[in-house]
Protein backbone atom coordinates (compact mmCIF):
# COMPACT_ATOMS: atom_id res chain seq x y z
CA UNK A 1 0.00 0.00 0.00
CA UNK A 2 1.62 2.91 -1.02
CA UNK A 3 2.10 5.81 1.46
CA UNK A 4 -0.24 9.29 1.24
CA UNK A 5 1.99 12.16 0.86
CA UNK A 6 2.14 14.64 3.29
CA UNK A 7 0.12 17.87 1.94
CA UNK A 8 1.87 20.95 0.05
CA UNK A 9 2.56 23.08 3.20
CA UNK A 10 1.39 26.92 1.88
CA UNK A 11 2.18 30.15 3.37
CA UNK A 12 -0.32 33.26 2.25
CA UNK A 13 0.64 36.88 2.26
CA UNK A 14 -1.29 39.57 1.41
CA UNK A 15 -2.40 42.53 3.17
CA UNK A 16 -6.04 42.35 2.83
CA UNK A 17 -7.86 40.95 5.30
CA UNK A 18 -10.40 39.88 3.11
CA UNK A 19 -8.57 38.38 0.28
CA UNK A 20 -5.91 36.81 2.81
CA UNK A 21 -8.35 34.57 4.83
CA UNK A 22 -10.27 33.74 1.22
CA UNK A 23 -7.30 31.92 -0.12
CA UNK A 24 -6.25 30.72 3.10
CA UNK A 25 -9.73 29.02 3.67
CA UNK A 26 -9.76 28.09 0.29
CA UNK A 27 -6.48 26.32 -0.06
CA UNK A 28 -6.95 24.66 3.27
CA UNK A 29 -10.03 23.03 2.32
CA UNK A 30 -8.26 20.98 0.25
CA UNK A 31 -7.07 17.69 0.84
CA UNK A 32 -3.44 17.86 -0.30
CA UNK A 33 -2.82 21.78 0.83
CA UNK A 34 -2.71 22.72 4.31
CA UNK A 35 -1.93 26.48 4.99
CA UNK A 36 0.55 27.06 7.95
CA UNK A 37 0.94 30.26 8.15
CA UNK A 38 -0.30 33.92 7.40
CA UNK A 39 1.55 37.35 6.98
CA UNK A 40 0.06 40.96 6.14
CA UNK A 41 3.00 42.59 4.52
CA UNK A 42 6.24 41.42 2.27
CA UNK A 43 8.93 41.46 5.10
CA UNK A 44 6.56 39.65 7.35
CA UNK A 45 6.52 36.95 4.32
CA UNK A 46 9.95 36.81 4.40
CA UNK A 47 10.51 36.06 7.78
CA UNK A 48 7.28 33.64 8.47
CA UNK A 49 9.16 31.93 5.39
CA UNK A 50 12.63 31.39 7.07
CA UNK A 51 10.27 30.48 9.83
CA UNK A 52 8.10 28.03 8.72
CA UNK A 53 9.70 26.92 5.21
CA UNK A 54 6.36 26.26 3.07
CA UNK A 55 6.71 24.38 0.10
CA UNK A 56 4.73 27.89 -1.71
CA UNK A 57 3.89 31.42 -1.01
CA UNK A 58 1.37 32.39 -2.38
CA UNK A 59 2.38 36.39 -2.85
CA UNK A 60 0.38 39.29 -3.21
CA UNK A 61 2.36 41.88 -5.34
CA UNK A 62 1.56 45.66 -3.93
CA UNK A 63 2.29 45.34 -0.06
CA UNK A 64 3.29 47.66 2.77
CA UNK A 65 6.79 47.89 4.12
CA UNK A 66 8.16 45.49 1.53
CA UNK A 67 6.45 44.45 -1.78
CA UNK A 68 5.73 41.26 -3.10
CA UNK A 69 8.34 41.64 -5.31
CA UNK A 70 10.76 42.80 -3.46
CA UNK A 71 9.54 39.79 -0.99
CA UNK A 72 10.05 37.17 -3.87
CA UNK A 73 13.39 37.81 -4.53
CA UNK A 74 14.69 37.70 -1.11
CA UNK A 75 12.73 34.38 -0.52
CA UNK A 76 14.05 32.82 -3.30
CA UNK A 77 17.60 34.14 -2.72
CA UNK A 78 17.43 32.96 0.59
CA UNK A 79 15.02 29.67 0.56
CA UNK A 80 15.45 28.50 -2.89
CA UNK A 81 13.55 25.59 -2.37
CA UNK A 82 10.30 27.40 -1.11
CA UNK A 83 8.41 28.59 -4.59
CA UNK A 84 6.32 31.73 -5.08
CA UNK A 85 3.03 31.85 -6.23
CA UNK A 86 2.52 35.57 -7.36
CA UNK A 87 -1.14 37.15 -7.46
CA UNK A 88 -2.29 40.51 -7.97
CA UNK A 89 -5.45 42.28 -9.18
CA UNK A 90 -4.64 44.12 -12.46
CA UNK A 91 -3.16 41.99 -15.53
CA UNK A 92 -1.12 45.25 -16.95
CA UNK A 93 0.33 45.27 -13.31
CA UNK A 94 3.99 46.92 -13.97
CA UNK A 95 5.27 44.54 -11.57
CA UNK A 96 4.66 41.48 -13.51
CA UNK A 97 8.04 41.02 -15.35
CA UNK A 98 10.18 42.57 -12.35
CA UNK A 99 8.60 39.51 -10.35
CA UNK A 100 8.76 37.18 -13.40
CA UNK A 101 12.03 37.82 -13.26
CA UNK A 102 12.81 37.76 -9.36
CA UNK A 103 11.97 34.36 -9.50
CA UNK A 104 8.56 33.92 -9.10
CA UNK A 105 7.10 30.55 -10.43
CA UNK A 106 3.92 31.81 -11.07
CA UNK A 107 1.51 34.98 -11.92
CA UNK A 108 -2.27 35.08 -11.82
CA UNK A 109 -5.10 37.45 -11.38
CA UNK A 110 -7.19 37.53 -8.15
CA UNK A 111 -10.19 36.79 -10.35
CA UNK A 112 -9.23 33.17 -10.39
CA UNK A 113 -11.28 30.13 -9.81
CA UNK A 114 -10.92 28.19 -6.23
CA UNK A 115 -10.12 25.15 -8.05
CA UNK A 116 -7.57 27.59 -10.48
CA UNK A 117 -6.09 28.77 -7.22
CA UNK A 118 -5.63 25.03 -6.22
CA UNK A 119 -4.23 23.76 -9.38
CA UNK A 120 -1.79 26.97 -9.38
CA UNK A 121 -0.02 25.82 -5.98
CA UNK A 122 0.52 22.51 -6.97
CA UNK A 123 2.28 23.35 -10.37
CA UNK A 124 4.30 25.25 -8.84
CA UNK A 125 5.00 23.62 -5.95
CA UNK A 126 6.24 20.91 -8.53
CA UNK A 127 8.77 23.44 -10.01
CA UNK A 128 6.66 24.55 -12.97
CA UNK A 129 5.68 27.80 -14.28
CA UNK A 130 1.99 29.02 -14.63
CA UNK A 131 1.35 32.42 -15.97
CA UNK A 132 -2.43 33.91 -17.16
CA UNK A 133 -2.81 34.37 -20.61
CA UNK A 134 -3.51 37.89 -20.21
CA UNK A 135 -0.55 38.23 -18.06
CA UNK A 136 1.75 36.45 -21.14
CA UNK A 137 0.40 38.72 -23.43
CA UNK A 138 1.42 42.16 -20.98
CA UNK A 139 4.95 39.93 -20.43
CA UNK A 140 5.65 39.28 -23.96
CA UNK A 141 4.55 42.61 -25.02
CA UNK A 142 7.06 44.92 -22.30
CA UNK A 143 10.05 42.87 -23.91
CA UNK A 144 9.33 44.03 -26.91
CA UNK A 145 9.13 47.52 -26.03
CA UNK A 146 11.82 47.99 -23.28
CA UNK A 147 15.17 49.74 -24.44
CA UNK A 148 18.03 48.19 -24.60
CA UNK A 149 18.14 45.22 -26.59
CA UNK A 150 21.96 45.06 -27.21
CA UNK A 151 22.06 42.89 -24.83
CA UNK A 152 20.18 40.12 -26.72
CA UNK A 153 23.82 39.22 -28.88
CA UNK A 154 25.37 38.58 -25.00
CA UNK A 155 22.49 36.29 -23.83
CA UNK A 156 22.46 34.58 -27.38
CA UNK A 157 25.79 33.56 -27.22
CA UNK A 158 24.84 31.61 -24.14
CA UNK A 159 22.43 29.69 -26.05
CA UNK A 160 25.53 27.71 -27.54
CA UNK A 161 26.32 25.71 -25.12
CA UNK A 162 22.79 24.05 -25.64
CA UNK A 163 22.21 20.88 -27.42
CA UNK A 164 20.08 21.38 -30.18
CA UNK A 165 17.40 18.98 -28.69
CA UNK A 166 17.49 21.50 -25.50
CA UNK A 167 17.16 24.46 -27.64
CA UNK A 168 14.03 22.74 -28.79
CA UNK A 169 13.18 22.33 -25.27
CA UNK A 170 13.62 25.80 -24.62
CA UNK A 171 11.78 27.24 -27.32
CA UNK A 172 8.37 25.12 -26.36
CA UNK A 173 8.67 25.89 -22.85
CA UNK A 174 8.48 29.59 -23.91
CA UNK A 175 5.46 28.69 -26.23
CA UNK A 176 4.13 28.00 -22.36
CA UNK A 177 4.20 23.54 -23.20
CA UNK A 178 3.97 21.98 -19.80
CA UNK A 179 6.58 18.47 -20.05
CA UNK A 180 3.77 16.60 -20.66
CA UNK A 181 2.43 18.50 -23.96
CA UNK A 182 6.24 19.00 -24.98
CA UNK A 183 6.59 15.05 -24.83
CA UNK A 184 3.91 14.28 -26.94
CA UNK A 185 5.37 17.06 -29.52
CA UNK A 186 8.46 15.97 -29.34
CA UNK A 187 7.56 11.91 -28.87
CA UNK A 188 9.67 11.13 -26.00
CA UNK A 189 9.33 10.27 -22.69
CA UNK A 190 7.67 13.00 -19.66
CA UNK A 191 10.85 11.76 -17.72
CA UNK A 192 13.13 12.78 -20.60
CA UNK A 193 11.76 15.91 -20.69
CA UNK A 194 12.16 17.01 -17.61
CA UNK A 195 15.94 15.95 -17.56
CA UNK A 196 16.40 18.03 -20.45
CA UNK A 197 14.83 21.10 -18.43
CA UNK A 198 16.90 20.36 -15.42
CA UNK A 199 19.88 20.36 -17.72
CA UNK A 200 19.02 23.57 -19.74
CA UNK A 201 18.32 25.10 -16.47
CA UNK A 202 21.81 24.44 -15.17
CA UNK A 203 23.23 25.53 -18.24
CA UNK A 204 21.65 28.90 -18.21
CA UNK A 205 22.25 29.32 -14.59
CA UNK A 206 18.26 29.75 -14.65
CA UNK A 207 16.24 29.40 -11.34
CA UNK A 208 12.95 27.72 -13.09
CA UNK A 209 10.96 27.37 -16.14
CA UNK A 210 9.47 31.22 -15.89
CA UNK A 211 13.11 32.49 -16.06
CA UNK A 212 13.54 30.24 -18.86
CA UNK A 213 11.15 31.92 -20.46
CA UNK A 214 11.98 35.13 -19.78
CA UNK A 215 15.76 34.25 -21.01
CA UNK A 216 14.18 32.62 -24.46
CA UNK A 217 12.51 36.23 -25.24
CA UNK A 218 15.28 38.28 -24.24
CA UNK A 219 17.97 36.24 -26.07
CA UNK A 220 15.86 36.28 -29.85
CA UNK A 221 15.56 32.60 -29.44
CA UNK A 222 11.71 33.14 -29.78
CA UNK A 223 9.90 36.16 -30.83
CA UNK A 224 5.93 37.22 -29.93
CA UNK A 225 5.07 35.82 -33.69
CA UNK A 226 6.65 32.35 -32.37
CA UNK A 227 4.20 31.98 -29.13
Amino acid sequence: MNPVPDPLRVLVADDQDLFRAAFAMILDAQPDISVIGEAADGAEAVARAAELRPDVVVMDVRMPVLDGVAATRRIRAELPGVRVLVLTMFDLDEYVYDALRAGAGGFLLKDIRRDELANAVRVVAQGDSLLAPTVTRRLVEDLVRRPGHGVAPLLAARLDGLTEREAEILRLLARGLSNLEIAESLVVSEYTVKTHVSRVLAKLDLRDRVQAVVFAYESGLITPGDA
